[in-house]
């Protein structure tokens, strides 16, 4: 990536050295793509740095977690331990050490 700015680095990597340790809960129509897994560890300082750690490790997950743009899946509901994301930032929630992030389908019905 050229940017014309020397040691710019994008937002999301510059957080990098902040990463702290996760614990991923996943739905289980994501589990095949996490070798079966419920939940799965993760390090990051925002939302956006978890997915990031997720999709290097299992890339099967990136279309159910973010859009061909780089945004959050508008179908899926994600928690910071009980606070959903939505109201905390969205991809640049804060994580904190040992917290669970939780990823749950959106349903629809009526």
């Amino acid at each position: 990536m050229v940017t014309g700015k020397v040691g710019f680095v994008p937002s999301h990597l510059d957080q990098l050295g902040d990463a702290v340790p996760v614990v991923v809960r996943l739905p289980n129509i994501l589990r095949p793509i996490a070798s079966g897994e419920a939940s799965v560890n993760a390090e990051g300082a925002t939302v956006r740095a978890v997915f990031d750690d997720l999709v290097r490790r299992y890339p099967g997950l990136r279309p159910s977690l973010l859009t061909p743009e780089g945004d959050m899946h508008r179908h899926l509901n994600v928690f910071v331990n009980d606070d959903d994301v939505r109201y905390l930032g969205k991809l640049e929630a804060k994580v904190g050490d040992a917290d669970t992030l939780t990823l749950m389908p959106a349903v629809a019905g009526g």
